[in-house]
């Protein structure tokens, strides 16, 4: 187990390593950031001064060894646009961005799961197939077309929900919070199905899938042979061997919610890192860029190392491959 652990953390740093020489590579064909930051009568010497501070005129294998170095300690450099260190406006951004994706990503999970056990359990009832047929809908459409949508009816039409913006914070210490007023929660409920309703579809799907599998296995026909009540079968013996193979899709579709809140958070103006994000690209902010793109690396490499952990201790045969491989 402890070489196994230690093997994937060695993985895990190997990716984050090569996504940040792309994402640094990438950065270099957006554009000239001094053409923002410098007007119109600027001068040559204007822009080599400028470019000599930022570093800029140094190789490229240098610049992006003096960021992974101060990358580690948790110094992105300061902004292009606002003259601020990225460490302070990522932590400014980033609790919106993480109650979004917390309640986005429960809305996918716990739907997901229950209507994912409904229609496998129902599968020829009327309801189950008016569900699976709507689901095509969440698969189907576009994040951003899908929050254009619940805007129109929930915001112009019906007037219920606020259509952009976090509403109203409450500051707990260094952390702001929309869950403790009222207009911050309503101002939530948009977002929240836009970004989780594609998830919960895949995971609902993919339920499905899997205990219809289960329900077909000869233990299962045992099982009712004996005279065990289906709901017994269904949520004692099924559903866990259904969860299974379902947590490491599930685990890396909440990481993805995180990366996808980008879409959302342009659409509702809702003002987390991924809006933060499109800004910095408009302005080749690069410090900014760069340490988003190494954020969203670190925590999908995060989820994914959770995951396999616990898909792991789990499923009892990968810890018999694994003793047997090794003898």
């Amino acid at each position: 187990m402890l070489a196994y652990i230690i093997r994937r953390v060695a993985q895990s740093a190997l990716v984050l390593l090569v996504v940040g020489l792309v994402a640094f590579a990438m950065f270099r064909f957006v554009g000239d950031p001094i053409e923002n930051m410098l007007g119109q009568e600027r001068t040559m010497e204007d822009v080599e001064r400028l470019r000599e501070n930022l570093g800029l005129d140094q190789p490229f294998v240098v610049q992006y060894y003096k960021f992974l170095e101060n990358a580690v300690q948790g110094n992105f450099g300061l902004s292009y646009r606002q003259g601020r260190p990225v460490a302070d406006i990522l932590l400014e951004r980033l609790p919106a961005t993480l109650e979004l994706a917390f309640v986005s990503g429960l809305l996918a999970l716990l739907g997901g799961i229950a209507l994912g056990i409904f229609t496998a359990i129902r599968k020829r009832g009327v309801t189950a197939n008016i569900i699976m047929t709507a689901s095509l809908i969440g698969v189907s459409l576009p994040t951003f077309l899908i929050g254009i949508l619940l805007i129109y009816v929930f915001s112009v039409e019906l007037g219920w929900l606020p259509s952009f913006g976090r509403g109203q914070t409450v500051q707990i210490g260094g952390w702001s919070t929309g869950f403790l007023t009222q207009s911050g929660l309503q101002a939530l409920v948009l977002p929240a199905i836009t970004l989780g309703l594609y998830q919960m579809t895949l995971i609902m799907r993919l339920v499905r899938t899997e205990m219809l599998e289960v329900l077909r296995m000869d233990y299962i026909r045992f099982a009712r042979a004996r005279g065990i009540k289906d709901r017994a079968i269904n949520f004692r013996h099924a559903l866990k061997n259904t969860l299974v193979p379902v947590i490491t899709i599930t685990g890396l579709q909440l990481g993805s919610i995180i990366a996808f809140a980008i879409i959302t958070e342009t659409v509702f103006q809702w003002p987390g890192v991924g809006l933060l994000f499109i800004n910095a690209v408009q302005f080749v902010d690069i410090p900014v860029m760069a340490a988003y793109l190494m954020m969203i690396s670190v925590m999908f490499v995060s989820i994914n190392l959770i995951v396999d952990m616990l898909y792991f201790a789990i499923d009892p045969r990968l810890r018999v491959d694994r003793t047997a491989g090794g003898h």
